[in-house]
């Protein structure tokens, strides 16, 4: 089973990512205030990501519910391709695409890099994936569970990248 799963909420790379950005974005997007579909930042990266590779097939691979990608390499070893407007956030992309790299090597895929694209910065960057990673991945996970149990959501902890979040208007107005 591919889902990575704490107590009834699966978790997912984009979890991860809110996990990096801001916890308590983690929690309302847990638990089901998904402000995404509101956002024209979000809509903006999704366009990109569809016509950025066109070429590339197929795109948006699924593994389970834990993961979306963007699209795989696939040769002797698989190589996981994201693709995002961005680079403001670049910690958490890294930490998605090593999220998604972890859950290829526990269905027993050869995988240990990926490659986080930037078309409109018309830049990439290569992510590996190592030992250290996979604790790493492991710890976070158990400290989503913990931010996810609780009761209310985490205080706002205000940063320069709030104003262009979808969840701005819940946590400032």
């Amino acid at each position: 089973m591919s889902r990575v799963d704490l107590y009834g909420y699966k978790i997912t790379g984009l979890q991860v990512a809110y996990y990096i950005v801001c916890k308590r974005k983690l929690w309302l997007f847990t638990h089901g205030l998904g402000m995404e579909k509101f956002s024209d930042y979000v809509t903006m990266g999704k366009l990109i990501s569809e016509e950025s590779f066109k070429r590339k097939k197929p795109k948006e691979v699924e593994i389970g519910e834990s993961a979306r990608i963007d699209f795989l390499k696939i040769g002797d070893e698989v190589v996981v391709h994201e693709v995002k407007k961005s680079k403001k956030l670049e910690e958490a992309h890294i930490w998605q695409v090593k999220y998604y790299i972890w859950v290829l090597k526990r269905e027993g895929v050869n995988c240990k890099s990926g490659v986080i694209h930037y078309p409109r910065a018309m830049r990439k960057i290569d992510v590996e994936f190592n030992e250290e990673d996979e604790r790493r991945i492991e710890e976070a996970i158990e400290k989503m569970r913990e931010i996810i149990e609780m009761e209310k959501p985490p205080p706002v902890v205000k940063k320069g990248y709030c104003r262009k979040c979808a969840y701005y208007d819940f946590c400032f107005v």
